[in-house]
């Protein structure tokens, strides 16, 4: 890409992708890379300005992550964040020590206002600081713009430089002025325009794809979800009919979710592509029948759903090109990105390659965000309800199902799942809760429905807010709100006697059940 950029150096710590998001929010392209990435690389990239991550590590420590002092002395704006900052002070010349007052949590922080980095911030803000090590003398030629009652130095400049350190971490929601702070940097001290938008994007995007096509064949797998909807679509506005999509229907989707993918990409949509649905539902069954681990039901979906698509795909023959929805995180989270742990196995990430006849991937999603993904959708016109709709698995309603997988389980989850969306989006919550969905326990219990003793399933109702998806907590859903679900649930669904709402955060638990 040749659009000015500002590139996040990654030493393991766990707000990476929410530092590259607030930066993206400023309208400026960023990108994430390990702090083992090769000054000469970092030099080819030509960035108009540079970030250093935290990380969970003592900088001073002998197996410590770290950098080379040349990074300081590019001419290209430096900002260290939390261990970054420290890392900066170390390497040019400042101490760092264990503090003796550690300090975690919404902490208020004093700033000199005449630094470049504080502009429209007030003297006396909120930031959140999450640290046990401190910089005890920051280094030469630097000046303290920022302190706190038990931290000296909780940011430094070097202006003539263009050296930044931040002890606290501006990316997060808990530090009052931290977007300012960030568009400071990015905007100010950088000199960014701010011209990446997402209209522009999506028109290059639409642009590229075409010159990269050119007349080739191109097959793209559709599941339906947000990343893989808006893919196809932004591959269809390029190339029209040389795109095929093959959409595996396996069962375990949300209510009527099948038809509606049918209705937006089908003969009857709005689109100009070739679109085959596989009904593949009871070969699903059968192949889950009498399975309970939760990873080995994983496997066999994710197998099962290769050899639907590849059968499917020896029909069509020899493609050129084939499409997948991945998006940043997964690239980062896969480790192909930055430093921190690889987190999961994506199946975006190198699913299906090894069963298609094809000369290259076309990942058209690959720098975005989720947010982002959303609002490229929007600007390809694809109807709200689809761009919106909730996160869901791969493997779908077989890791919200506890136990083995039936056809009448997966009718009961959907039908519970589908009155439990009905009725936060009834109440205006829809929009405001990061997800949410109803999953089907393995328990069963006595009840009494009309006099008569039942012995059924209890539901659980799941619900969480969170920024990254890595941490999260339960949503607090109006008590009026569950007890409606509840009844409807119990009163609509065959084979339901108990409604639970899971309040369990993560961690310790996890967002989906298995």
């Amino acid at each position: 890409m040749d659009q000015e950029k500002v590139i996040v150096i990654d030493f393991g710590g766990q707000y990476n992708q929410l530092v590259a998001r607030r930066v993206r929010e400023c309208n400026v392209y960023c990108e994430i890379y390990s702090y083992k990435t090769d000054i000469e690389q970092i030099k080819a990239m030509n960035p108009k300005g540079i970030i250093l991550t935290g990380g969970p590590n003592s900088c001073y420590g002998s197996d410590s992550q770290s950098c080379t002092k040349e990074l300081f002395e590019l001419g290209i704006p430096v900002l260290g964040l939390c261990y970054g900052a420290q890392l900066m002070m170390h390497l040019l010349g400042g101490k760092v020590e264990k503090a003796p007052v550690q300090e975690y949590g919404k902490t208020e922080v004093f700033v000199d206002t005449s630094s470049p980095l504080f502009t429209d911030v007030p003297k006396s803000t909120i930031c959140w600081m999450s640290h046990s090590d401190y910089i005890s003398r920051e280094a030469p030629g630097f000046t303290v713009c920022a302190h706190t009652a038990d931290c000296p130095v909780a940011a430094a400049e070097n202006k003539a430089q263009g050296l930044y350190a931040i002890q606290f971490h501006p990316e997060v929601l808990h530090t009052q002025e931290g977007t300012k702070m960030l568009h400071n940097f990015v905007r100010g001290i950088c000199g960014c325009s701010g011209t990446w938008k997402m209209d522009a994007f999506v028109e290059n995007s639409i642009q590229e794809i075409r010159k990269k096509v050119g007349s080739g064949k191109v097959l793209c797998a559709l599941s339906g979800g947000v990343d893989s909807s808006v893919a196809a679509v932004m591959m269809a506005k390029a190339i029209g009919d040389q795109l095929t999509c093959v959409f595996v229907d396996h069962g375990l989707l949300r209510k009527n979710e099948g038809d509606e993918v049918e209705a937006v990409f089908g003969p009857k949509g709005s689109y100009e592509l070739n679109f085959i649905r596989v009904n593949a539902q009871e070969r699903f069954y059968e192949k889950l029948a009498g399975v309970e681990e939760p990873e080995k039901k994983r496997k066999i979906i994710g197998e099962e759903f290769i050899r639907v698509f590849e059968e499917e795909a020896k029909k069509i023959g020899a493609v050129d090109f084939l499409v997948q929805g991945t998006i940043y995180p997964d690239v980062v989270e896969s480790g192909l990105g930055g430093e921190s742990a690889v987190i999961k196995s994506h199946h975006n990430v190198g699913g299906l390659p090894d069963c298609v006849d094809f000369r290259e991937i076309i990942e058209p999603l690959r720098n975005l965000f989720k947010d982002e993904v959303r609002k490229a959708g929007l600007e390809l016109g694809i109807p709200e309800h689809l761009v919106f709709r909730q996160p869901f698995p791969g493997p779908g309603l077989g890791i919200r199902i506890i136990g083995e997988v039936t056809a009448d389980k997966v009718r009961i989850v959907q039908d519970a799942d589908a009155i439990y969306r009905e009725e936060i989006a009834k109440a205006g919550l829809n929009r405001s809760i990061g997800q949410y969905f109803a999953a089907l326990t393995n328990m069963r219990s006595v009840g009494v429905m009309g006099d008569e003793r039942t012995y059924d399933y209890a539901v659980a109702l799941r619900a969480v807010n969170t920024i990254d998806f890595m941490t999260a907590e339960s949503a607090e859903i109006p008590f009026e709100v569950l007890q409606t679900v509840m009844s409807r649930i119990i009163n609509e669904v065959r084979g339901v006697n108990r409604v639970f709402y899971d309040l369990t955060s993560k961690p310790p638990g996890t967002i989906e059940f298995e």
